[in-house]
């Protein structure tokens, strides 16, 4: 099994099926996700697909996502 890192070239993680949010619109300021092979999650920037990708384990993106939805960071610039 590969081992993978955050910072590496999300282009050399194995495996990876990258998706994208259908909600994206389409202007390249999009996040892009894939589930690895050991359960965590990597993350790129869809507008710099061979980037360095970001991972987190399945609890972590699920402790954001609750954050998200609950308003957490919703803070005035």
């Amino acid at each position: 099994m590969q081992q993978v890192r955050n910072g590496m070239g999300a282009g050399a993680i194995q495996g990876a099926v990258w998706h994208k949010s259908s909600r994206s619109g389409g202007n390249g300021n999009c996040v892009e996700i894939a589930l690895l092979d050991g359960g965590d999650v990597a993350v790129r920037n869809s507008r710099f697909p061979e980037g360095p990708a970001l991972i987190y384990t399945k609890s972590e993106i699920a402790a954001f996502l609750e954050g998200a939805k609950g308003g957490e960071f919703d803070f005035a610039v």
